[in-house]
C-alpha cells in the first residue's frame, strides 16, 4: 500500500476507526461484566483474567487511537 495515496490512507482509517469503535464496545462489555460480578463469589482468577483482558483490550484501543491521529494528519485532518 502506499502511504502518501489519499484513498488508500481513508480506506486504512475507516478499517482504524471501525477496529476502534469494536474495541471500545467490547472494553465497555467487559467493565460492564466486573460491575456486575463485584458482589457475587465470582473466582478471583476470573476476576483477575477479564480485568487483564479489558486492560489489554484498552491497550489496543491507544494504538489504534494514535494510528488514527496518524492518517487524520497525512491527511491533512488534523493539525
Amino acid at each position: 500500500m502506499d502511504s502518501e495515496d489519499p484513498k488508500a490512507l481513508r480506506e486504512e482509517l475507516r478499517e482504524v476507526e471501525a477496529d476502534l469503535a469494536e474495541l471500545r464496545r467490547t472494553v465497555a462489555e467487559l467493565r460492564r461484566q466486573v460491575g456486575e460480578r463485584w458482589l457475587d463469589p465470582t473466582d478471583q482468577v476470573e476476576y483477575g483474567a477479564v480485568i487483564a483482558a479489558a486492560d489489554e483490550q484498552e491497550a489496543l484501543a491507544e494504538q489504534l487511537e494514535a494510528r488514527r491521529e496518524e492518517l487524520l494528519r497525512l491527511l491533512g485532518e488534523k493539525d
